[in-house]
């Protein structure tokens, strides 16, 4: 299936692969994913500065994009290139302080980094109502409680948490230096953290957050739909090449039929990923549907990428699974994408129960 896009996406998109390509490889993603900060400053930087943050903010908010497309096309190339660099907490936070009404400047031209902290222990998805308590003391916020697997939280300047308060769920902004912050690396690589808030000092956003809450976690859904479609095309691409130059008896091992009808049964459910996802990024707009959409989308996705994974490795062999394969770590993405925000099953249960209510 093919897709219309603009010449400014088309070139947005190209220059995050080319640079990513020449600059962010195996090796280098390597030695720097897996040991603290879990990412490489410089290159986020670098990114930013190329507009990998810009295009992720309308021109009123001091970007050049936005747009469902726009976060499509990000995450494609970030999907492609394997990239650690903790972005996608980054346009979540991003989100919040747009609802806030407040600046962005510095997030966008990659001066600060912001997470948003979401999930707690005990919760799967992240997308369970917070237990972390926000409560008034003498004009003062004041929040306790502890954030689970927060990406890019140990990287991060400020955070923006989620909490429940007498009058419904805020969002509120901490330094990172008044948390207690124990970050660690993620096994698909990139870094999280767990952090701990004891009567910490914080600044309130919005005392109502949970339509701001709910539209970063929308757009959080898009990214990691097409950052998934990004990492399926890579792994269809390390697939075909190893099909075509590994040999047993003496031939390609891409020439015996079982493994062609394999392979081509891949590129089907990647091309079907691919069409939910644009379905996707051209719904964002529709508020009142766009969350039925987003999970079907985030549905399908979580259940190709583990069909990718699993038949890319059986289609390498054993060396798939080493430490030194691409393929292996490209699989390793695919899998966790399913989790983050709700893996098949919980999206699946909202699709349902969006039908339901209709």
């Amino acid at each position: 299936m093919a897709f219309q896009t603009t010449d400014e996406r088309r070139m947005l998109g190209e220059s995050l692969s080319r640079y990513l390509l020449q600059n962010y490889d195996h090796s280098h993603r390597l030695n720097v994913a897996y040991t603290a900060p879990f990412h490489d400053p410089s290159r986020w930087a670098a990114l930013a500065e190329l507009g990998m943050l810009s295009a992720l903010a309308p021109e009123e908010a001091g970007g050049f994009g936005g747009e469902g497309l726009d976060i499509a096309t990000v995450f494609h190339a970030l999907g492609h290139g394997l990239c650690p660099e903790p972005a996608l907490s980054a346009m979540m936070a991003l989100r919040v302080l747009m609802a806030a009404a407040r600046p962005v400047e510095a997030l966008l031209e990659g001066r600060e980094r912001l997470v948003l902290a979401l999930g707690e222990p005990g919760g799967g998805s992240g997308l369970e109502p917070p237990e972390t308590e926000a409560r008034q003391d003498a004009g003062q916020w004041r929040l306790s409680g502890r954030k689970s697997v927060v990406w890019g939280g140990g990287a991060a300047h400020r955070l923006i948490v989620s909490a429940r308060h007498s009058g419904g769920i805020g969002l509120f902004e901490v330094a990172a230096e008044d948390a207690q912050i124990a970050p660690y690396a993620m096994i698909d690589g990139g870094g999280a953290a767990e952090i701990t808030l004891q009567d910490t000092v914080a600044q309130c956003l919005l005392e109502d957050g949970a339509a701001a809450l709910a539209d970063a976690v929308d757009h959080g859904l898009l990214a990691l739909c097409a950052e998934a479609v990004g990492v399926m095309d890579q792994v269809q691409a390390l697939t075909a090449d190893y099909l075509r130059t590994r040999k047993q008896f003496g031939t390609a091992i891409g020439r015996f039929q079982v493994l062609r009808h394999r392979f081509v049964d891949l590129v089907i459910e990647i091309e079907q990923a691919r069409s939910i996802t644009f379905l996707a990024a051209g719904q964002m707009r529709d508020l009142a549907g766009r969350g039925r959409v987003l999970s079907m989308a985030k549905a399908l996705v979580g259940k190709v990428a583990r069909q990718v994974a699993e038949e890319s490795i059986q289609m390498h062999g054993g060396i798939g699974m080493t430490w030194e394969a691409a393929v292996s770590h490209y699989a390793k993405r695919l899998v966790m994408i399913d989790h983050q925000l709700g893996d098949s099953l919980l999206h699946l249960e909202r699709v349902a129960q969006a039908y339901r209510a209709a």
